[in-house]
């Protein structure tokens, strides 16, 4: 090859093509492997709830029977706490539309806006031509396959999990055996404690998403907020998402709670804001203390950079990574740098 140019630069086309060829096949494969890595981590997360069933003497496949029905109960919760007044509510607000907009010509500004521009009478017009009808149903359907998108992802990652709940300590047991005998016991130790810290971060995750959720639909129930039921799951579910997701869960549930009147919306202003608070410097640290031991910026970085990679689900995984590298940093490279 080195005497022959025309060899060497074949070569190196040929590797610069099978690169560019694995490029594209992981960025075609990019979402399945989200799923995969999705799924993998909700396995480790549910594990310590099926070890803690078998140390009640509970066989292990009853106890991932247990646990993965449990998970498919809160989805169906969900759905069905969610799914019927959001459809309620967007059939009426369609239905009533025109009187809205009818409505809307009492208002001084609006009725002056629309002598200047007929702004009323072009809406109205719009609202009941063929044309809003034919865009509501193309948005219809555009929603529903992003729905039937979703409901499979979804389902491809409680299937999945189910396998690697299944065949988690064969898969561990694999993995430890591609590492040289010598460094084996090594690497089992950190393996089995880096799972633990991802196990109990998913717990405590959990745990702290439970507490908000029941906090906020006793708090709305009091308030008299419709569909309290649904919002505190809303608050619950977007709580796990680090960062912004508390933000995002009691934003929805304030401009409910606006829609049945300002003081009621300014009430839970105040009350989510006191609660996070609470949530922040009290009951996260006191959960999160004996599972994931992570200093605060590295929470922070681990789930912006996280986001910026892989979205709402890198922000999930971040965390837990972070804690797994803060590990071998601390078990190994720094003490192998002391001997040197």
């Amino acid at each position: 090859m080195s005497n022959n140019p025309f060899v060497f630069g074949f070569t190196a086309a040929l590797g610069v093509l099978t690169a560019w060829l694995l490029v594209q096949a992981v960025a075609s494969a990019g979402s399945v492997l989200v799923l995969i890595v999705v799924s993998l981590f909700l396995a480790i997360g549910l594990n310590p709830a099926v070890e803690a069933l078998q140390r009640r003497n509970v066989p292990r496949a009853l106890a991932i029977t247990i646990v993965f029905l449990g998970v498919i109960s809160v989805f169906v919760a969900f759905g069905l706490a969610v799914v019927p007044p959001l459809t309620t509510q967007s059939a009426q607000f369609v239905d009533q539309l025109p009187q809205y907009v009818a409505e809307l010509q009492n208002n001084p500004l609006v009725r002056d806006l629309d002598e200047r521009f007929q702004l009323l009478d072009k809406l109205q017009q719009y609202v009941t031509s063929g044309a809003f009808g034919t865009q509501m149903f193309g948005g219809v359907l555009g929603i529903g396959s992003v729905v039937i998108g979703a409901v499979f992802n979804a389902l491809t990652v409680l299937v999945l999990t189910l396998y690697f709940l299944g065949s988690l300590n064969s898969l561990k047991r694999m993995a430890y055996r591609l590492v040289p005998r010598s460094r084996r016991t090594r690497a089992s130790l950190l393996g089995d404690e880096i799972i633990d810290s991802i196990g109990g971060y998913v717990a405590g995750n959990l745990i702290i998403s439970l507490i908000a959720g029941v906090t906020t639909f006793f708090f709305l129930s009091i308030m008299k907020v419709p569909y309290a039921l649904a919002l505190a799951l809303i608050v619950a579910l977007t709580d796990l998402v680090p960062l912004v997701g508390a933000f995002i869960g009691a934003g929805i549930a304030s401009l409910v709670g606006f829609f049945v009147s300002p003081t009621v919306g300014i009430v839970c202003v105040v009350f989510f804001t006191i609660y996070q608070q609470i949530e922040n410097y009290w009951i996260a640290p006191a959960v999160m203390k004996s599972s994931v031991d992570v200093p605060p910026l590295a929470t922070i970085l681990g789930a912006l950079l996280g986001g910026a990679l892989l979205g709402v689900v890198g922000a999930l995984l971040g965390i837990p990574m972070v804690a797994a590298v803060l590990l071998i940093l601390r078990e190994v490279v720094l003490p192998r740098q002391e001997r040197i």
